[in-house]
């Protein structure tokens, strides 16, 4: 049984330039901010970020874990608040995902807030989903 406050296990992605490559293809967004280190710094940024599409999904990925497959996703949103800046290592960089349900609705779904960090930095804010369970 679901309850508000409940929490599931924080889960570390490692996310490295590869990885951008392999999102860029997929995604077909081959923006040069994604894998230029000289672009990202002509347009202002600390260095090569990583889609924030990339970093929504893997938040996405670890909910759909803690869920089960029998959950739904009703809802999903975030803001981006801060760029994660991918090194040009083999370690890449950690994006950690953490959440707890904020509510369980009387028509059984549950909405859930997560938190999506680089470190001690949130790089995704008001991360929300809403789920319902198949029944």
């Amino acid at each position: 049984m679901t309850a508000a406050g409940d929490t599931f296990p924080t889960r570390t992605f490692r996310v490295t330039r590869a990885d951008l490559v392999r999102y860029a293809a997929a995604s077909g967004d081959h923006n040069p901010i994604h894998w230029s280190d000289s672009t990202a710094a002509r347009v202002g940024l600390p260095g090569v970020i990583a889609h924030g599409m990339l970093s929504m999904g893997l938040a996405a990925t670890a909910l759909r874990g803690w869920a089960g497959e029998g959950a739904v996703f009703e809802e999903y949103g975030t803001r981006f608040t801060r760029p994660v800046v991918v090194p040009d290592t083999a370690d890449g960089v950690e994006i950690t995902v953490g959440g707890a349900v904020a509510e369980v609705r009387e028509d059984g779904s549950v909405r859930v807030d997560l938190t999506v960090r680089q470190g001690t930095q949130k790089v995704l804010a008001r991360t929300r989903a809403v789920l319902r369970y198949a029944r």
